[in-house]
Order: C-alpha cells, then structure tokens, then sequence
C-alpha cells in the first residue's frame, strides 16, 4: 500500500497493531502512519435487494448481517448512502428541513453508486464521465458501537469547506492533516482545534471543467476527519450512524446550491442589517453607550446598528437589565431609532439559580424549573447545575417542547419591558466554566468513550456539559454539537412571536448544517493581530460554503488593543463583510473609529469604504436574495467564477462580491503593495474607473495607507443607491447603475427590491440587459411601495470612445440628452428614470480594437516572443480575453500582380511577401505564386477560387449547380468585387446598401502545403452556421471561438466536432440584408470568431474554393444555396409520421408488443426501427436467431399502414468462418479501401460493431477490453463508395436482403467513417506520419491522438468515379452514401456533407438525455435548416443515458415537432417510448402527435416547398421578422414555414415574441405552445393511428385572418411515395381567402400539373380525399399569431371575422355578423367548375341555410 494512501489503524497512543490484526510498518516520513489496515478488513455484503432502480427507499431495509446500506438517488444531482446497525436502532440527527424529494431521480442509482462486495466498499462515479469521485475501497469500514470509520479516495487535492475551524488557507492541505468537529467554547488563534459549529461538509472540484462535487456526513456525534495525500479523506466519529449525502455539480458554485436545497437555503436578512454596526464588550455604562455613538455620528461614519453585550443585563442574568448603569435603556431603542438607527442585545443559554438584587426571585429561573425546562443529569430528572457569567447556571434543553415554550414566553416578556431590533445569542456550543458539573462527571463510555477524536483538551466534556446529561432529542453525548442548532430553532419561534410580520436579525455563535435558514454568524473571539485578519477570509468563503452567508469576523479584533494600521486596514476590508459590525473585549482600548479622531486616516478611509459599502447595498441585497431563493454564495471565492484557471484555486486573500466585485485587502502591517491575482476578465478599477491592465496573473497592486483594491468586472451591472449615514435615509434616495462593459461591450445585472423589513417577500425584481444599448425591464412587480423612487445616474465603463449621441425612451417617448448631462470619462448621467417602469437608454458606440490576427493559433502551444518574431510576426501582450499576444504584421501575406478582368470575372496571379519567412510548420513549405479565380456566376451568387497553378492539389468532387453561362451584366448583378493589392485580399460589396460583406484585404493569408489560412472582415457580428458541432447558441459568439470541423462519431458536445461536416454560414447584415458563404473544402478544418467582427478559416490541405449567396432575406439565402448544392429531397408522406426506435431490443417480441401497446393507446405512429440488436453478431444482411419472427411481424404492420427501416453500418466484417456474401462479394469486386500499392496494397483493417463467430463477448470488460480482445472484435473492411462499382455491390446486397426482410427506408450510420480502433487495427498507420499528425492540427476532438482517431488512416487510398486515386486524409469528410430504392422512401443518414440533402435526411447524432439537450436540438435543426437537410431532428428523450419522466414528456411534445420525429435511446436504459411511462404519459404524447398528424399536409407541403424551391422547413423567427431585430437573436422558439409558431416548454417559464413583445405563457405539463399566424391558411386533415387511414380523411383549411381580413395558403399533394420530377396524380393548390364587409370570398387555384381526375381517377384518389369534402375554419385576431386547439375533430372557431351585412340572410345588423363555418364539397371534374354546397348560419340567428353555388375556378367563389 503507498504510503500516501494508508489509513491509520490506531489513531490513539497505543502499541496494539498486531492485536488488531493490521499492518505494522515504520518509516521515517513524518504523520505517515505507521500501524495501517491491509486489503482484507471490513465488512462483507451477503444480500442485495434493489426494488427501485433509483435507490431503496429507507422504510425497506436490505437485511445484511451485522449492517444495511441504503443508497438511493434522491435527486438527479444527489445521492444519500446511509450505513447503520441492522438489528440495534442507534441515535440520527433529527434535522428540521432535510426530507426525501417526492419526485423521482432522472437516472437509476447503478449509474453513479457501485458495490463492491469483498470487502464491501462503495465507489461513486459521475454518471455522465464514469470518473470515480468517492471511492471507499482504499480502506475498510469500521462500524463499532463507539467507533466508527470510513475512507475514501477523491479525484483531486482541492478540497474546500470542514468545519469549524481555522484554516489558515482556504483550500485544504491534504499532507496529513486531522481536523477534529466537535462544537466548543473556544479562541479562534490558528491552532487546529475544534470551534463553535459542527460542519462535516466538504467540497471538491474536480479539475478544469469546474465539475465538483460535496460530501456531507450527517452525524452530529464528535469526529475527526483526516486528509492525506492520495488524495483522501478518513472520517472517524464516535457515535451515531453514517449517513452521507454526495452532491454533483457542473460547477463549484451548483455544489453549494445542491447543498443549501438539502439543509435549506439561507434567510434574507433585513435591509438594515447590511449597514454597519458598532459593539462591545463592557461600555460600562449606557451613558459610554451613547458618548459611543454620538462621536461616530459626529464624524458622518455611516452606520447603522448599535449593541450591548452581557454588561446591560443585572449581574450577568438573561431577560434582565442594570437597574442603575443602563437605567434608560427601555428607551434606548427609541433614542436610537430618531436618527433611523437600530439596537441589538445579547441573551445566552445559561441561566443563573442565584436571586437578583436585593435578594428578589429571578422570575426566568423559577418558571424554567416549573416547566422543567432544563438539561439534566443522567438520571433524566435532577437539573445539571454548571457555571458561566452569572455564577452557578442551569442550562435550558432547546430540543424539548416545554424549554422551548418557556423561552419564548421569556423573551416576549423581556421584549415588552425592554425594545431591540434583532437578537444575539452567545456561548451556545453549550459552555460552562465548569468540567461538565459542578459535580463532575462520572466515569462511564458516554463522559470517557474508547476513543476520544483529536479536540480541544482531549476530553469530551471539557468546557461544557456531561455527555451522559440528558435531552428530549438523546445523551448529550450525541446532541452536543446541536446545542445552538436547537436553540437557534427556538428563538426563531420567539422572535415570530415579537417581531410578527416584520423581518428581524439573529445572530449565533454555535451553528449547524441549516442554521443559516434562520440566523448569521460571526467567525467567533478573534484577536487584534494580523494573523486573524487573514484568517477571516478562508473563515468567510468556508461558512458561504455552510449556507451561512451573513457572515463577518469582529472587525479590528475582539481581544488585544489594536493598533491604527491594523484597524485602518480591517476596517476596509471589513466594510465588504457581509456582516460589517467591529466589537471588542472589556478592558482593551476602545476601537471604534471616531474614537481615532475625526481627520485621521482611518477615519476618513473608513467613511471612504462604507460610503461604498452604501452605495453598493442593492446590489449586497440583491445577492441576499439570490443566496435565499437559489443558494447562491454571497461572498465567493475566485475558484467559484474561474474555475478553468487552476490559479484560481487558492487564493483565499482576495473574495468575491458575487460574480462581479473583486476586493483585494491589505492584510499585512505597514505595506503599500498586495500580489494579488487578477482572473481572467476586464477588471475596472471602482475608485479611478480605470481598467486594470494586468489581467490571468499576479500583479503587484499599490495600495497605500488609505486604499484597498475594489474591482468591477467587465460584463457587470450594478444596483446602487445614493449613500447615507444609515439605511434608513439611504433607502430613500435616488438608485443608480453601474456598468461595466466586457470585452464584447456587453454586461447584465439584476436589482432585487422590496420594503426591507417584511418577512412574506413582495417585491420588485429587475434584469438589466446591455449590448450596444442599456434596457432597465421589470420582470416581477409584486412590491409597488417604491415611494418615487428613481434611477439618477448611470456610469458606463469601457466605452472606448465618446458617444454621439445618448437618448432615452420611455414607452413612445424618445429624449435626446443635452451635452451637459453627458460625461465622457466613462461616466454617462441620465437623469430620473422611475424604478418599476421600463426604460432604454442607448448610445452610438465607437469602433472596437479587435483587429489582430492570431499567428500562432496552434493548440496546446504557447507563442513566445522569440517563437512568434521568428515567423515574422508581432508581439504585444494584451489584457483582452482571447486576443492574441502575437499577430501578423499589416502587410503579411501576398500581393495581387497583373488583374484581368471580364464582363464574367477576373483572373489573376498572387505572389507571397518575401520579406517575411516561413509561415513556421514544419513539412509543409509555402507555395509562393497562386492564382485567383472571381466568377460571376448570377447576379445573386458568385464564386472565388485560389489554387497552386504550378501542382495539381486536391479538389472535392461534390458536383456543384453552377449556371451554364455567368451573369455578364454588371446593372443586374447585387454585388461589386474589388481587389486589394498589399495585401491581396477580395472585398464583396453589396450594391444597394454599400455594406462590404467580405473584405480578406487582412493580414495573415497562408498557403502552404499542408496549412491554408484566409480571414476576412464581417458585416456584422451576426452569424449563423457552420457545423457540425453542439451550439449553445444560434447565433455564433464572436468572442474568440474556434470550432473544429472533421466528421466523427462523437456525440455531440461543447466544442467538439461531430459527425458531419458544413462549412457554411449566413451574415446577417446591419441593414437587416443576409448573404451566405460556402467554402468548398472537405479536409480537416477550423473557423476562429473574433470580435472585430471577423472569421479566419483554416484547412490542412486541398485549396480555396469559396461561393458567395447574396439573398436578400436569410430564406431566400437558403433558397439560392440548396439551388447550388442541391435541392433537398422530398420524404415519402409516411415518412413525416411518429417513429419508435431503441438500441438494445432483446428480440422480435419486444417490438410486437411495443406496437401492440402503442396501437392500444392510440398513439399516433407510423415507422418502427430496427438498430445492430435484429442483425446476428452485428453483420450486416444477416438476421440474428432472436430475430426470426421479425419478416413476418413487418409484414403484418406494412400490411396495417406501418412502414419499417433498419439500420446498416459501412463495415463488413472479414473473420467469418462460414461463407458471408456481403464479404466474400465485395472482396470478389474490390470495393474495400486499401492501402496504396507502393504500401503493401493490402485492406486497411478495422473493428467496429461487427462480432468474431462463435464467440460470447463479456460486456462486463470496459470498452477498450472488448476492442482489442482478439477473440471478440472482428477485422472489419470499408467499402470505398466512391467507386462506381462499390455502390452496384452495395445495392445488390440491400436487393438481396429485402427478399427476406421488407423494409421502407434505410438508416445509416457509422460514416464518418467509425472506427473502434484509431487508423488501422494495430494502430500502426502505413507511410508518412505527417497525413495522421498534420504539421498544423485543427482543435478537435482527442487531437493529441492524430487526425486518425477513431476513424481509418489518413493514408489510406480510395478512387474516385472516374478512377482518380485520391488519399482518405482528403477525402475523408465525403465518406458519404446514397441509397436507392424501387419506392421513394427515406434514407437517414449520420454523416453529411454539402449536398448530402439532396437524398437524406439527418439526426443530430447520440444525444444525451438531459434538459439542455431540448433547446439545443432547435439549434441545431435550424443550422441543418441552413445547410440544406430539413428533414432532421434529435432523438426524442435522449439517446445516452436514463430518461426523466418531465423531460421525456415535454421532448415529446417539441419532438412531435421535428420534421423527424423519432424516439430512440440507447442499450441499457430503460425503455423511453410513449407506452413505457403510464397513462398520463401516453394521453398527452397522443394528443400532441395528434396535432402533429392533423397539421402534415401542411408540413408535406413544406416539404415539398423546399425539395422544389429551397425554402426552409423548421425556420427561424428571423427569416420571416428580419426586420424585427429582436429575432436575431431567438434561439427557443420555432417556425413550421411562415405560419405556425412553435414555443416548447424547455424551463420552468417560457416567453413568446408576440409584436414585439416578451409574453409569459402558461406551459401546464399537459401542454405546448402553438400559435398560427395571420394571414396564412394551413390544411389540415384529420389524424389517425397512421398516414395510411389519416390520408383517406377529408381535408380542411384553417384560416388566419390578418388584420386585413386576408389569408393565404397552399397545399402539395400527390401519392406520398411516387419517384420522378412529374410525379403522378400531383396537384398544387394555392388558397387566398378574402373575409370583409359583406361577403367571404375564397380562391381555389390549381398548381402545376395535369387535371386531377385526369391521372388516377382509376384509383379514385382524388375522390376519396382532395375533393371529397374540405372544411374551413376561420380564425382571425388583430395580432401575429393567433393559438388554435388542433385535439378536437372539429376545431372550434376562436373568435369571429370582422362585421359585416349578409343581406340574404340576414335582417338586421348586429354587433358580430358572420359565418360560423362552411362546408364545401368540391366536385371534381375534367373542366375546371367546382360547386360548392353550402350549409351556414349567422352569428346572431340560429337559423341554418343551405344552397348551392357553383362557379368558375378562374372566378371569385362568393358566399
């Protein structure tokens, strides 16, 4: 065993090792144990039960032996594991708050918590990554009745939290360091002894991700736990039961709030209770109390709250004052509350037994002992009499009912004769003077245990009570350390009692987990020395931690006199305690500021900082508020907001005001300079406004005597308020902003604001928003008591230049501000803005300094100055976030030389800058002359195009629709193209606006063999595309982010490259015009964002070859790129119905029932899947035994309206022992890729899915293991489908295959192409390295391990159609398929390329089953809406891991949605489908796929819109509101086509844009959000089990009425799986329907295409569904869109059209007037006459009428 990782067998003295059959081995390192457990300890597990997935609930044990383990998952991010004594109930803490979630956890417990059985050891896992983060295997459990131990390795050294103690640094040292926790009357003085809490809660973060986790041991019993260097942790406690509780988070800061759910998130505190506050020990009178505040007052120290301590009270005696010394203190509280001050005393637990003066009864002791109110001795009855202040002392027993009714009966008593504002309670751990009684204590196991944890004195009862004394809630020997805890609860009840309704203060020195519910703390006696000024800070972040965040240490000291230095000091920093009080002891120098008079130093510097601390108390407040409604730390540690930056992780001398205040204190005596660490953001000096220049590192701050570092970081908006000498005047006075821009010139903030003193919160909430313009917007305004309170100033940071112009509008109001309410020196004022309405204050921003080019983009390498000088470029380190240090010089690059030009385009040739050297990667020289190539292809699209004229390179072979001749007219064409000279670069400009849209005329153009560089300018920072990679936003952050493109199995992720590849984006431009850019290149790239705006791509091979789209719009930008690459394919009807798929079906019978059951619950449902689980060993075309039925069961649902796919990966296995076609053909025809022949020629190996024969693979092995066991992978070939005679081979074997088993449409996946094995099986890649590790390697996924992981050798040879051989380091982005089949039916495939569209459709991948992945999937379907592939969605509820169930539901809903509407999860979770939840589940999945069957002629006619014209299916709110700039940015929210909104519940709350406007909507579980636009008519037609019988139903129209009474529409229609460009019986329909004064009038228009009747009127098509009967349905509102129920068969009607006179009908005018419906019946005919029988009532008669009319189709059509 190392010795980092012994766990010490005997931590007491002792020399029985042996006896305890341990090992004995001494070595010379000091604290490493020298007697430690061997591997075979502890426990071993005999049964198991686990009748819920998610944990076993505690009322049904699992009997084991000697113990029972409960584990369960009680949340998705917290797991409780709870060990006890099967057969002996023992003592558990009775926490108030913690109780079991009734909801169930989202994924099973195997998921995070494994078992090992012998010895037993527990090992918790993250679920998503498998890292192992509490691991108790190291070590075994000891469980004796006084004694019990458990270790466990961790992930990492950084271990925050434990207490309570000092720790000297806030991130733990992990060298042997034993902490006892035991709650004591002790002097906080640096030795590392137990204090007053109880807090067995630590926290961990894990590494750079900031992914962290907390454990927390809920015993109350003495302990100590032991940190070590493995790292681990040992906890040893002395009674009670293991209880722990494990907390996950993406975050440190998500810990604590997981934390804070679990024991009860903090207490808001009053207002007031922010100010500043004064104390003392001993005034000595109340007439010093008030000389105390007067000389404080006198100097203007703003300051709030005045106490006493125990000298008030008449000998030391609760609920009494000093008759002759504070003989006006009943009316102290008033004198006080005249200059809007307030006044806190001090009560302890202790209560005296002696008379009061004058030998009068002592009312509180004599009803205490009546109501037997007090701890006792161990005989339960006889009061334990001990000592504290006032002499001999009985103790109250706060965990019994009756002390607790008695205490609040005294403190209402007290409170009528004495008026305060908040209570303080001392000395409550318990203390006493005594050795636990004045009698002792006898010797037994509870007062002398067998083993005593390292505390204070090494004596339980040291200092407090007996631990065999008794309580309601047990032995003191257990409750000991919830002494204060209970009396924490019980002066709650009492001050509810007094205060009521109105908010008040406690503050307690003894605490545990779930004090902060109800009370602040002070870090306890501290002493006036520099060590505890220091010590204050880890103290603070440590009870932030604890859910403890009023939280201070008594400021300049409590013992000791102080000296001026040290109180200057602290008095600064204490200004930015959340708890601000400085309190010292009797018989020291008084400390309190004024009293080193009026113009000293600390004096004018404690005014200085508390003004801030003033102003800045909205802000201090709002954070209260978030700290009380989502657990958020008030005062943070840097770790917690720059976690990435391992530097972060321990500064503990510097903290967090929130996210956005940095203070940086001098904590050392007589020093002008702190090294203090600036993160990694824009940092704004808050004294000068001035940005910091340093910024990721240590930097030397000078703060001389009267300053402390204060720091605002950019991105921040801060609430402040006009300062006063107290709150109460403060509160009155006008609010403020500060903003302080990042480096996108960007900041948010939020204000939380209510009356300050109400217990039940109304309030006032804000969120304030700054991009290039600053909005104040109310979004909660419960509180309306603001008392004409305003908004007086606004300071703006980092501006760079003076604004133009500022304006304000409120409502339609629009002010321009006069200069002489402008300051620029960052400063802008803006005057009375009314808090509770909603303002925009806007400015014109000068231009941004963001025009580096990086020249050594290179991940993993760090430029210096010497590596980046020497390939010619510049160095200059800046403080901006992500810009880089070394960047090219203006003219580096090339040169244009000779431009020919033509009415077509321009040719010419470009010559490298040869005063500059290489561009510095090895192995890829650069190539000094090329050529250009600008064609002007029409006059919306144009191409250019840069190549080696002197060596062939690489092309890619994707044919593209060029137009046969080029647009020769300059008048027509939308755009102008200059060259730039020095340096070459080629600038597009937009004629009819004069915006540049591209501009390369930048330097850092590369063209090297193996590395291709361009940049160019944007028109704006308004970019959509590229892919394709997991975005967390539609529009791209250009805040220096790179993304990696290279197809790979890789599930989606941040900034990770997965499966397809799309170098393509859409602009938008400032003027609201779009353009698109594609780069035709199909090797390994990147594209790196940058704020100027500006986009560098880089390739690492073939050349550039751009196409540029002009639009206008973003649709028809869309329109005219799939006119060049292809227009999408059009999906067979069925095709758009509710697919079901898993991967892990045991056989053919689960899918029978799967379909039984959906058929049984009227599930809407049209395709079932197969995955590899119906194919034997994974072989492709080869049924597995379990999956014999499976022919016949396809038959029999084709034969009822289902359709089926399965499944085909690209590798054919190659160790078969029998004869396998597939492969033994394709050898036969030489469709494998192979190596080249000068490299052997021979196939270039793989393993994939496909299994050896005769084999059972043990899936309990990991997944390398299985790999790479030669008996279990088989060798696997790819076919080359570049070659002509592979795809003849591929196609013979799927006609072959579907002789014995029918499909409808295959699905394809693995293509990147995948590869278990990374290049080749040995993983000994043929020929050059530098094809696997490129010189310049893009920043993809696993980079380190070669352009070769996880896929095939880059060396590999493939030939293209027309023989051209070509390398797969080339090529490897196209390994790509098509598929055709007799029928038109559906091809979805998982890699794709430019143009793939044109045959398939797309699903983004192996998604996760978790809530972000909802509105990632609209991402990502509008990006694929982009790139051409609008048949595309995610899978339904998840692909990995288990489903939860409101997840799952509310996917369904969005999913029913997807143009591909596929459930499908993953083998090994549980079943996810429709029928898998219960009936609740099922209802509302068929009612939303209702909606969705009822609304598909409306999405086939979508479909069909873009196979024959481009437009987009899922689409944006911006392609249709472009003007609207809001939209730009909408990202939650989808179009089906222009007409039907779609606004999924993806959180809690969701928001529509509705005119402009954020609308609140209600999203009952039950229910998604649809709304259907004005002015569009959708056809509809009645949903059924499947397309087959929904087909055969008449159809309808909806009809959106737009505030003019129009409405228009379309409808494609034809057979649904027809092949060829005329397809059969297809008929186009076009509606516009007119409703005004009058009459209704409706247009039918004919489309393209023959007569309806004319093509299958054999069939009788036509009759049975176009014509047979169509309803329409009006709708109409004056709004966008209108929401409309779709569940019904009939519709209702939501409100009715405008007013009009029916004069056949009608006899008078009323109010409404109009048709209700009409139902048409059209006849269909070969002359184009339709008739019409019309049966309609009026709006105000219930009389019907019907007639018939019959008209011309070229006519109007008038009822």
């Amino acid at each position: 065993i190392p010795h980092a990782e012994r766990v010490d067998c005997f931590p007491d003295t002792g020399d029985k090792c042996a006896a305890r059959g341990c090992c004995w081995s001494p070595v010379d390192q000091a604290n490493v144990p020298w007697c430690y457990f061997s591997t075979s300890h502890g426990y071993t597990v005999m049964s198991v039960e686990n009748p819920n997935p998610y944990g076993n609930p505690p009322n049904r044990p699992s009997v084991c032996p000697s113990l029972t383990l409960h584990a369960e998952m009680q949340t998705a991010n917290r797991l409780r594991f709870k060990i006890f004594d099967s057969k002996k109930q023992r003592y558990e803490v009775p926490h108030e708050h913690m109780n079991i979630p009734n909801n169930k956890p989202s994924s099973p417990i195997r998921e995070t918590l494994e078992i090992t059985h012998q010895p037993f050891g527990l090992r918790v896992r993250r679920k998503e990554s498998k890292k192992v983060l509490f691991d108790t295997t190291m070590a075994p459990l000891v469980f004796a009745d006084q004694y019990l131990q458990l270790s466990a390795r961790l992930p990492s050294h950084n271990i925050y939290g434990l207490g309570e103690h000092v720790h000297k640094q806030y991130r733990h040292d992990t060298n042997w360091k034993t902490w006892p926790i035991f709650t004591r009357d002790a002097f906080p003085n640096g030795g590392t002894h137990n204090l007053y809490g109880h807090y067995p809660f630590f926290l961990c973060l894990e590494d750079e991700s900031g992914k962290s986790f907390g454990v927390f041991l809920m015993n109350s019993n003495a302990m100590e736990v032991t940190l070590q260097p493995a790292p681990a942790v040992t906890y040893r406690t002395i009674g009670g039961i293991l209880d722990f509780y494990v907390l996950f988070g993406d975050t440190p800061e998500q810990v604590v709030q997981e934390f804070l759910e679990l024991i009860g998130r903090p207490v808001i505190p009053p207002y007031w209770s922010l100010g500043f506050q004064l104390s003392r020990w001993n005034y000595g009178s109340l007439e010093e109390v008030k000389r105390t505040v007067e000389r404080n007052r006198a100097v203007d120290l703003p300051y709030d709250i005045q106490y006493t301590d125990i000298d008030y009270m008449e000998d030391k005696k609760d609920f009494t004052y000093d008759k002759n010394l504070f003989a006006d203190l009943p009316q102290f509280a008033d004198y006080l509350h005249e200059k809007g001050q307030r006044y806190i005393l001090i009560l302890d637990p202790a209560i005296a037994t002696s008379k009061l003066q004058g030998d009068a009864p002592y009312g509180s002791y004599d009803r205490g002992t009546a109501k037997k109110a007090w701890v006792t001795e161990s005989d339960g009855k006889t009061p334990l009499v001990g000592a504290v202040w006032p002499g001999e002392t009985v103790f109250p027993d706060y965990t019994s009912t009756n002390c607790i009714d008695w205490w609040v009966d005294e403190y209402v008593r007290f409170s009528q004769e004495v008026k305060h504002d908040a209570l303080w309670i001392d000395m409550n751990e318990v203390a006493s003077f005594d050795q636990g009684s004045n009698k002792g204590c006898e010797v037994n196991n509870l007062n002398n245990p067998p083993f005593t944890p390292n505390i204070l004195d090494g004596l339980m009862y040291s200092k407090t009570l007996c631990m065999d004394a008794k309580q309601a809630w047990g032995n003191h020997y257990d409750v000991h350390s919830l002494y204060g805890y209970s009396m924490v609860l019980a002066t709650e009840k009492a001050l509810e009692r007094v205060f009521g309704e109105n908010r008040t203060l406690m503050l307690t020195r003894s605490s545990f987990p779930g004090v902060g519910k109800y009370s602040g703390h002070w870090l306890g006696d501290n002493a006036a020395n520099w060590n505890d000024i220091k010590w204050a800070i880890p103290g603070m972040l440590e009870f932030g931690l604890f859910g403890v965040p009023y939280i201070g240490a008594d400021i300049c000291g409590f013992f000791g006199n102080t000296t001026e230095d040290l109180c200057r000091r602290w008095m600064q920093v204490g200004a930015f305690y959340p708890f601000s009080r400085n309190h010292n002891a009797e018989g020291y120098k008084p400390q309190d500021p004024a009293v080193f008079g009026e113009n000293s130093t600390l004096v004018q510097s404690s005014k200085h900082y508390l003004t801030i601390r003033y102003t800045l108390l909205p802000y201090l407040y709002t954070l209260f508020y978030k700290a009380h409604t989502t657990g958020e730390t008030v005062v943070r540690p840097l770790m917690h907001e720059f976690y990435s930056d391992s530097a972060s992780w321990t500064v503990d001398r510097q903290f967090l005001w929130g996210k956005h205040l940095l203070v940086t204190p001098v904590l050392d005596p007589w020093t002008d300079t702190v090294r203090a660490y600036i993160p990694d953001a824009l940092w704004y000096d808050y004294d000068t406004w001035d940005l910091v220049k340093a910024r990721k590192q240590h930097f030397d701050m000078y703060l001389p005597a009267d300053k402390l570092g204060l720091h605002i970081r950019g991105g921040a908006i801060l609430p402040t308020q006009t300062p006063a000498v107290t709150t109460t005047y403060s509160r009155r006075n006008p609010m403020g902003l500060i903003v302080a821009l990042d480096d996108n010139q960007r900041a948010a903030g939020e204000l939380f604001w209510d009356d300050g003193d109400s217990r039940g919160i109304a309030f006032f909430y804000c969120d304030s928003f700054i991009c290039v313009c600053l909005s104040t917007c109310v979004t909660h305004a419960g509180y309306k008591d603001l008392g004409g309170l305003v908004f007086g100033e606004i300071k703006v940071l980092g501006v760079p230049q003076p604004p133009p112009l500022v304006t304000v509008t409120h409502g339609n109001t629009v002010t321009n501000l006069n200069e002489n309410k402008i300051r620029y020196d960052a400063v802008k004022k803006v005057s009375a803005l009314i808090v509770g309405e909603s303002y925009l204050v806007a400015w014109q921003r000068g231009g941004a300094e963001y025009q580096r080019f990086d020249c050594y983009p290179q991940k993993g390498q760090v430029a210096t100055e010497d590596s980046c000088k020497a390939r010619g470029c510049l160095w200059e380190p800046t403080t901006r976030s992500g810009a880089p240090w070394c960047f090219y010089p203006e003219d580096y690059g090339y040169g244009a030389n000779i431009i020919n030009e033509a009415d077509s385009g321009m040719t010419l040739d470009i010559t490298r800058n040869g005063k500059y050297g290489s561009s510095g990667l090895p192995g890829s020289p650069d190539i000094d002359q090329l050529r250009v190539e600008v064609r002007y292809h029409s006059e919306h699209m144009l191409q250019f195009k840069i190549w080696d004229p002197s060596n062939k390179r690489y092309e890619v072979p994707v044919p593209l629709s060029v137009p046969a001749t080029p647009e020769t007219s300059e008048a027509k064409r939308l755009y102008k193209v200059v060259i730039t000279n020095r340096p070459f670069g080629i600038k597009v400009m937009r004629k009819s606006t004069g915006t540049t849209i591209w501009d390369s005329a930048v330097p850092g153009f590369t063209f090297s063999d193996m590395f291709i560089q361009v940049s160019t300018r944007l028109s704006s920072e308004y970019v959509y595309g590229f892919g394709e990679t997991e975005h967390q936003t539609y529009r791209h952050n250009l805040n220096y982010h790179t993304w990696g493109m290279f197809a790979k199995d890789q599930p989606p992720g941040d900034k990770k490259n997965c499966y397809g590849v799309h170098p393509f984006h859409m602009g938008l431009e400032t003027t609201a015009h779009a353009h698109g850019v594609l780069l035709l290149n199909s090797n390994a790239m990147d594209v790196t964002f940058q704020p100027t705006p500006s986009i560098t791509y880089r390739t690492i091979g073939g050349i550039l070859d751009f196409y540029m789209v002009l639009g206008p719009t973003p649709e028809m930008v869309v329109q005219q790129y799939t006119e060049l690459i292809g227009r999408p394919v059009l999906p067979a009807y069925w095709s758009l119905g509710f697919q079901l798929c898993r991967y892990g079906y045991a056989n053919d019978k689960e899918i029978e029932d799967l379909y039984r059951d959906m058929v049984a619950a009227g599930i809407p449902y049209d395709v079932q899947y197969a995955d590899i689980d119906y194919m034997d060993r994974q072989l492709n075309f080869v049924l597995d035994p379990e999956f014999t039925g499976l022919p016949a069961l396809v038959n029999r649902m084709r034969g009822e309206g289902m359709r089926f796919i399965f499944i085909l990966d690209p590798a054919i296995a190659g160790n078969e022992t029998k004869p396998y076609p597939a492969f033994d053909r394709g050898l036969e025809q030489n469709v494998f890729i192979k190596w080249p022949k000068e490299l052997g020629d021979g196939i270039v190996w793989g393993k994939v899915w496909p299994d050896r024969p005769n084999v059972t693979v043990d899936e309990s092995l990991d997944w390398d293991t299985q790999v790479e066991v030669w008996l279990y992978r088989a060798y696997a070939a790819f076919p080359d489908f570049f070659r002509n005679h592979t795809a003849k081979w591929w196609l013979q074997e799927i006609k072959d295959f579907y002789e014995s088993l029918k499909f409808d449409g295959l699905w394809i996946d693995m293509n990147e192409p995948a590869s278990f094995v990374h290049g080749t099986v040995g993983g000994k890649c043929l020929g050059s390295d530098l094809l696997e590790n490129p010189p310049y390697m893009p920043p993809l996924d696993a980079m380190e391990n070669g352009l070769n992981h996880k896929t095939l050798c880059m060396n590999s040879q493939q030939f293209l159609s027309d023989g051209t051989p070509v390398r797969h380091y080339d090529v490897h982005n196209l390994y790509v398929f098509i598929i055709v089949t007799g029928k038109r039916g559906v091809v979805v495939t998982r890699s794709t390329y430019p143009s793939s569209g044109k045959w398939a459709g797309h699903w983004l991948g192996d998604n996760n089953s978790s809530w972000d992945q909802l509105y990632k999937s609209i991402i990502g379907m509008m990006e694929f809406s982009l790139f051409g592939i609008p048949y595309t969605g995610a899978d339904i509820c998840g692909f990995f891991n288990t489903a939860e169930y409101e997840m799952c539901l509310r996917w369904m809903q969005l999913g029913a949605f997807y143009p591909y509407s596929r459930n499908h999860n993953g083998k090994g979770s549980p079943r996810q489908d429709p029928v898998s939840w219960n009936s609740t589940f099922a209802e509302a999945s068929r009612d939303v796929l209702n909606i969705r069957y009822t609304l598909l002629p409306y999405l086939y006619t979508l479909m069909f819109e873009a196979h024959t014209s481009g437009n987009t299916v899922v689409r944006p709110l911006l392609h249709e509101f472009v003007e609207d700039r809001a939209t730009w940015d909408v990202d939650r929210q989808f179009l089906w086509g222009p007409a039907l909104l779609i606004t999924p519940a993806m959180e809690p709350a969701e928001v529509l844009q509705v005119r402009g406007k954020m609308v609140n909507m209600p999203t009952p579980l039950d229910h998604i959000n649809l709304h259907v636009r004005g002015g569009y008519i959708l056809p509809w037609q009645k949903a059924e089990n499947n397309t087959k019988f929904s087909r055969q139903n008449p159809l309808g129209l909806i009809v959106a009425l737009d505030d003019s009474g129009f409405a228009h529409g379309s409808l494609f229609w034809d057979d649904g799986e027809g092949i060829g460009e005329c397809r059969t019986s297809a008929a186009g329909v076009q509606y516009n329907a007119l409703f005004g004064l009058g009459s209704v009038c409706v247009q039918i228009k004919r489309g393209r295409g023959r007569e309806m009747t004319e093509e299958r009127s054999d069939r009788g098509y036509y009759s049975n569904s176009l014509c047979s009967r169509m309803e329409i349905r009006s709708l109409h509102q004056t709004r966008s869109f209108i929401p409309t129920p779709l569940l019904s068969d009939n519709p209702p009607i939501l409100s009715p059209p405008p007013p009009h006179t029916n004069t056949h009908t009608c006899t008078h005018t009323p109010a409404f007037v109009s048709c209700v419906r009409l139902l048409f019946k059209l006849r269909c005919s070969l002359s184009p006459r339709v008739c019409f029988h019309y049966h309609s009532r009026c709006w105000s008669s219930p009389q019907w009428l019907s007639g018939c009319y019959c008209a011309s189709v070229s006519k109007s059509l008038t009822h």
